[in-house]
C-alpha cells in the first residue's frame, strides 16, 4: 500500500478516541477500500501490563472488526493506535507485533492534544516497515 486517505469522519473518531485513552495507547481497527479509510473503530487496548507506552488488540476483537467491515462492504485494511508524549513512529514494538497486509497509523497526541501522524507498512519478514503517504482531513 504506497498511501492511505482517512475520510475525515473516521479521522475525527480516531482522534476523539486518541484524546480520551491519554495518557494510555488507544488502538482501533480502520476499515475501507483500497486505500481508502472510511470508518474507524475504536478497539480496547487489552495489555496487561502499563498502557501509557504499548496497546495489543485482542484476536477476538479483530475477528469482531473484520465482521464489521465484511458487513459493511469493506475490508479491514489497518490499525491505528496513538503514542502519547511521544512522536509518531513505528516502534521496535510495534513492527514485531505487526502484520505485513495491514498499514499502521500511529498519532502522536502530546498533552492531550494531536500533534502529528505517521503510516506505515511492514515488510513481510517484520525486519522493517516503510512509511506510507497519508491524506488526513486537517
Amino acid at each position: 500500500m504506497s498511501s492511505i486517505r482517512v475520510h475525515r469522519d473516521a479521522w475525527e473518531a480516531m482522534l476523539a478516541h486518541a484524546r480520551a485513552a491519554y495518557p494510555d495507547e488507544c488502538c482501533g481497527a480502520m476499515l475501507g477500500k483500497g486505500g481508502e479509510v472510511r470508518v474507524a473503530v475504536p478497539l480496547e487496548n487489552s495489555f496487561a501490563g502499563s498502557r501509557r507506552t504499548r496497546y495489543q488488540v485482542s484476536p477476538e476483537d479483530l475477528l469482531a472488526a473484520t465482521r464489521e467491515a465484511r458487513q459493511g462492504g469493506l475490508q479491514l485494511i489497518g490499525i491505528y493506535h496513538s503514542h502519547p508524549d511521544r512522536d509518531a513512529y513505528f516502534s521496535e514494538t510495534d513492527l514485531k507485533n505487526s502484520c505485513p497486509w495491514y498499514a499502521f497509523l500511529v498519532l502522536s497526541i502530546k498533552e492531550g492534544v494531536f500533534d502529528h501522524a505517521a503510516c506505515w507498512q511492514p515488510n513481510p519478514e517484520q525486519t522493517e516497515a516503510a512509511r506510507v503517504e497519508l491524506d488526513l482531513p486537517i
